[in-house]
């Protein structure tokens, strides 16, 4: 008899990641329009456009440190709950334009909320998804995350070209964010917490414990570095197509990564689950290498998109194959924090990256901006090898 497989597709499972679409969706929307909206509203330098465009992942690390705590001693649901609240409220605040040290602010708190809401949909997710099937769910899981990243960017760039484009921008996210408090109402979610021989351990963590996973570490770390040389592509894609005279086809950039992912993340989930994550680590981060040789010496549409498509098939999936890592390599009671940790590292080298890489365009060119990311995705290779790929926890 054919075993019977445990269920991925649940009504829980289903609403929790319309949650974390929506979220990042208004998340990536901002994220490649706000650059050119500080500096057409208020005159700003690159390196500062870069600050209000990477300020929001800084606001997600914060709270992604809270968040993983507080799920824990309070549960993923309420704290996905205060999360939304938080994120309405600042979305709202973008109405108004009382100066770049008001818009660095309210990027900074946003980002607090998108990392708690982050945190809880992935807590909740690694949770109820049967043990045997995680890196397929988790796989199924974060292309809500991937359809975002498609659709924001194309719907933020097209709306752009559009008469008073920031508003209408503005007012779409502040109906989607009410809609995401709507959508978490259907979430019912019941997870058992730590049972009393957890509770007596945690009390014998050190402090930094009590925030990181340490298991979780060494993977994270990998992930930050991929992210940071990643950062640049998210940030400066619409000023780097003006550069190099793509802006057409730069449209339709985040369309093709997202199809290619679509396409491959159901098949590399399931592979790891039978295989391991090695045998999908090793070629992702090659081909991420040559997606962004390729994107860094663009010259013609056909360049750009294929870029975007190797760009999509590397560091793609390699994000969702090292998620679904630090959670497998953590005890259940830690997925909270595992999650937590894993994102905090991500979303700092994709903070970080656009800050840095704004004060370094002035005085170089984006296409050797993009070019100079391509070793650090190479050392990346025996980097995992050492940290994570050659230890049998998997």
């Amino acid at each position: 008899m054919n075993e019977v497989k445990e269920p991925i597709w649940t009504k829980d499972f289903i609403v929790v990641s319309i949650i974390n679409f929506m979220s990042i969706l208004i998340f990536f929307l901002l994220m490649v329009t706000i650059s050119s909206y500080a500096v057409e509203t208020y005159h700003v330098s690159t390196s500062i456009a870069g600050l209000v465009s990477s300020i929001f992942i800084i606001g997600t690390l914060i709270g992604r440190l809270g968040a993983g705590r507080l799920i824990g001693n309070s549960g993923p649901q309420k704290v996905l709950m205060t999360g939304l609240i938080v994120f309405f409220i600042t979305t709202t605040l973008y109405l108004f334009e009382w100066g770049v040290t008001y818009l660095l602010v309210i990027r900074l708190l946003q980002g607090v909320a998108v990392g708690t809401i982050g945190t809880a949909t992935g807590t909740i997710v690694a949770t109820i998804l049967p043990a045997t099937r995680k890196g397929e769910g988790i796989g199924y899981f974060s292309l809500s995350a991937v359809l975002a990243t498609a659709i924001g960017p194309f719907v933020g760039m097209f709306i752009m070209k559009l008469e008073n484009g920031f508003d209408v921008i503005f007012y779409t996210n502040t109906v989607l964010s009410l809609l995401l408090l709507i959508a978490s109402l259907f979430v019912k979610v019941s997870i058992t917490q730590k049972n009393t021989n957890s509770e007596l351990h945690s009390q014998k963590l050190s402090l930094l414990e009590k925030f990181i996973e340490p298991k979780a570490v060494s993977i994270s770390f990998v992930a930050l570095l991929i992210g940071f040389a990643y950062s640049g592509v998210m940030s400066f894609l619409t000023f780097y197509s003006r550069e190099i005279n793509l802006v057409e086809a730069s449209s339709y950039f985040f369309l093709a990564y997202a199809c290619v992912i679509i396409i491959s993340r159901p098949y590399t989930g399931k592979l790891m689950d039978l295989r391991g994550p090695n045998i999908i680590v090793y070629p992702c981060l090659i081909i991420f290498a040559v997606g962004m040789l390729l994107f860094s010496q663009a010259s013609a549409s056909w360049m750009l998109l294929v870029a975007a498509a190797l760009i999509g098939l590397g560091y793609g999936n390699f994000n969702s194959i090292a998620q679904t890592i630090a959670v497998k390599v953590t005890e259940p009671h830690r997925f909270g924090l595992a999650t937590s940790t894993y994102f905090i590292f991500y979303d700092l080298g994709l903070g970080i990256g656009p800050f840095i890489l704004g004060m370094v365009e002035p005085h170089t060119t984006y296409r050797v901006i993009f070019a100079s990311m391509i070793p650090l995705v190479l050392i990346c290779i025996p980097l995992y090898y050492f940290l994570v790929g050659r230890k049998k926890v998997l």
